[in-house]
């Protein structure tokens, strides 16, 4: 009797445990889907991520003209980025050459406003032609001090290419005046420098004396 119920018990405590494995089979086949999940995810992602870039690149070598990129239709996708890397470039230097152009036209306009002197028109004579140069070299050097806007000002000086204004010298008299720096920048035309500099009174109480300014330059120029 006791060891009928002995085995009955062993048997009874045994149920469980193939019962165990059958959950452990079946929590391995649902992370085995999990992780197939997974991967088809990411290999959905992948493929998204490779058709964008794609489509970016096809854009971008849309946007070249053909006579930079005559080849475009049996490029390859790096040849097409190397196309436009250097179209990119070329677009740069033109912009760089389009903006010294401008800065030289203002300059001239400077010129021209400020010192009264009546340059040659390009139509008639070359930016580097005798009688251009003539002009410019004849021009004193010239400083000019004007207020944009209620907070701001301007300062701005011609000088010849011979004998340069130094523009720490400026800085620290418009300093010592109490101008706060906004930026600074020149151009050289022909023979002569110019220099814009924009400045604010670095207290709005105190203010600046423009005319000193213009006094103090002059007499550095």
């Amino acid at each position: 009797m006791k060891l009928a119920a002995a085995c009955n018990s062993m048997a009874v405590t045994a149920k469980p445990a193939r019962g165990g494995k059958r959950t452990r089979a079946s929590s391995g086949a649902a992370g085995a889907t999990a992780t197939t999940a997974v991967l088809t995810e990411k290999k959905d992602s992948e493929k998204e991520r490779r058709q964008r870039m794609n489509g970016l690149c096809d854009k971008l070598a849309s946007l070249i003209p053909k006579e930079h990129n005559p080849h475009a239709d049996t490029m390859t996708q790096l040849g097409s980025l190397d196309v436009a890397a250097s179209y990119i470039k070329m677009l740069k230097e033109r912009v760089d050459e389009l903006q010294h152009k401008k800065t030289s036209a203002q300059a001239m306009a400077t010129l021209q406003g400020v010192s009264g002197i009546s340059i040659p028109s390009t139509t008639s004579s070359g930016a580097g032609s005798p009688e251009r140069e003539k002009y410019l070299e004849a021009s004193a050097p010239v400083v000019q001090v004007r207020r944009t806007d209620d907070s701001s000002m301007e300062v701005r000086m011609i000088c010849s290419t011979e004998k340069p204004i130094k523009l720490h010298e400026v800085i620290t008299i418009l300093e010592e005046e109490g101008a706060d720096i906004i930026n600074a920048n020149h151009s050289v035309v022909g023979h002569k420098i110019f220099y814009t500099i924009h400045f604010r009174a670095f207290s709005n109480r105190i203010g600046i004396d423009d005319s000193r300014i213009s006094g103090r330059l002059g007499a550095l120029v």
